[in-house]
């Protein structure tokens, strides 16, 4: 933590005492503060930046208890609008509902009848749709579970609504159209001054191309390409791509666009599921249902995506949450490496669950990490039961990860969790009671949004001389501070390439 810094042309020109520098030239802008701590601008490896837009505004369920509270907040979504406009919805917690189950077809078709209606559960990974949206999508009995999917079906075959994995593609594909934009552009810039506010000054955001489990928001990609002179934070995307050529053209469009605030930083690629949703890839079966989830990863398809991302001077960001994901996942980074791929540029997403085995190559090839310690907040209630008692200690061992010299990059998965990077360094602190042994220090914990973000997303190291002048002022020191104090933490200004962002008093970041 530095007491002066000195910008020039948005980069650092000397970050040190005030008592050595003194303010020259008519333009000098100097800004004081009374008090505060100056530290590097926060980073978030693992952002879904048009998802969280829709979070603010899209109908969000996570605060409902109960069935009959979804079907209030589904028939105030639908107010106004004209039968057949099709209604989405996020953030659905089915352990939050009193019923502890998912809603079916059948329930949503007594909450709304004259609409499409797909609602996504909080994880993305799962989604509901009623039986209008399924029968214009075309999804009946006779329709075959996709690769990477399934449907739920009831003792008859017929689907309950209940779509997993690569089976959403199946209803949210067809119905697309009608529900573009599914945010509007403004929405999308007003929430990324909210994440300035919280501290961010660099996020790495996942976006689709108008297709995918998330495509009932449009083609998010496109999105981004629009608003890239009005973005207050810098965005480096990972693209969910289904072709190196797509990956070539969304490269090719970010650098014709020509912003510093938006770069194109690899592809994302999905390897399992969510431990909640039940389609985390497992090597056993899940403690509370027989079954041992969704395996996604399909080598043969991500290697092309691989090799063009990495071509394109990019990273390889694959999702893996189980540990039978993240095995398959790390084999291929070693079949990558062994062909000259550089570590540092192979993410796992999550590593949420890693055995013997996983750790071992974890630290024998020297990928990267890339962790949402906030999930841990989210899972106090219900993790044990999903993974048993015995495999509790292999749940999100950042401490071992750390020891054994892995890099880690911190991130929240938002809207999955709170876009909030303080609350997940208190997280990867205190660990909300889950292994308290596998706890970071303060200042593994600052490193995991700070540097250890910054390596995983190809920028240069945080608050050095030559390194973007991005810094923010917080009101209290966020080593010495204990966990819940980081939680109560205000920031006080945000400056990325040497600018302040400025963000509405009233700002809502985070509406649960």
């Amino acid at each position: 933590m530095a007491s002066t810094v000195v910008a020039g042309n948005r980069r650092i020109v000397f970050d040190g005492d005030a008592s050595v520098v003194a303010p020259t030239g008519r333009e000098t802008v100097v800004d004081r503060y009374e008090s505060g701590f100056l530290v590097p601008g926060l980073r978030d490896a693992h952002f879904h930046p048009v998802t969280y837009a829709a979070s603010r505004v899209v109908p969000s369920l996570k605060t409902a208890s109960s069935l009959a509270e979804v079907a209030e907040q589904l028939r105030a979504a639908t107010a106004g609008l004209a039968p057949g406009h099709l209604v989405s919805a996020i953030r659905l917690d089915d352990e939050g509902l009193a019923e502890r189950r998912l809603p079916t077809r059948m329930d949503l078709d007594t909450m709304v009848a004259d609409h499409p209606v797909i609602v996504h559960r909080y994880c993305g990974h799962i989604a509901i749709a009623n039986t209008r949206a399924l029968e214009e999508a075309g999804v009946d009995e006779q329709t075959p579970d996709p690769p990477g999917g399934s449907l739920d079906r009831d003792d008859r075959g017929r689907p309950t609504g209940v779509l997993r994995e690569m089976g959403i593609e199946l209803v949210s594909l067809p119905l697309v159209d009608q529900s573009r934009p599914g945010v509007e552009d403004d929405q999308v810039v007003a929430a990324m001054h909210a994440l300035a506010s919280v501290g961010l000054t660099s996020i790495g955001g996942i976006v689709g191309c108008g297709d995918g489990p998330w495509a009932d928001l449009g083609d998010q990609f496109a999105q981004m390409l629009r608003i890239a002179d009005r973005l207050p934070i810098t965005v480096r995307l990972l693209v969910i791509g289904t072709s190196p050529e797509q990956l070539r053209d969304a490269a090719r469009q970010v650098a014709e666009a020509g912003s510093p605030r938006l770069s194109f930083l690899g592809v994302k690629i999905f390897g399992d599921g969510s431990l909640g949703g039940h389609t985390a890839a497992m090597h056993e079966p899940f403690a509370d249902a027989p079954t041992t989830g969704q395996l996604r990863f399909d080598a043969v398809a991500a290697r092309p995506l691989a090799e063009e991302a990495l071509a394109l001077g990019g990273v390889v960001a694959i999702h893996a949450i189980g540990d039978r994901a993240n095995r398959a996942v790390l084999e291929f980074f070693a079949e990558l490496i062994a062909k000259g791929a550089d570590p540092g540029r192979l993410r796992i997403e999550h590593a949420s669950l890693l055995g013997p085995r996983e750790l071992d190559l974890f630290e024998e090839l020297g990928v990267v990490a890339s962790v949402q310690p906030a999930f841990m907040a989210s899972e106090t209630e219900w993790l044990v039961k999903r993974i048993g008692p015995h495999r509790m200690p292999s749940a999100y061992p950042l401490r071992t990860l750390s020891d054994r010299g892995v890099p880690l990059a911190g991130g929240s998965d938002c809207p999955v969790e709170p876009p909030h990077p303080l609350w997940g360094m208190a997280a990867a602190r205190d660990r909300c009671g889950i292994v308290p042994e596998e706890a970071l220090t303060p200042d593994e914990a600052l490193d995991l949004f700070t540097g250890g973000a910054a390596r995983s997303m190809l920028e240069p190291p945080p608050l050095e001389p030559g390194s973007p002048a991005d810094f923010i002022i917080l009101d209290r020191d966020p080593v010495t501070s204990t966990p819940d104090e980081l939680r109560e933490a205000r920031v006080l200004a945000t400056y990325v390439g040497g600018r302040r962002v400025d963000w509405p008093d009233d700002i809502v970041v985070w509406a649960g």
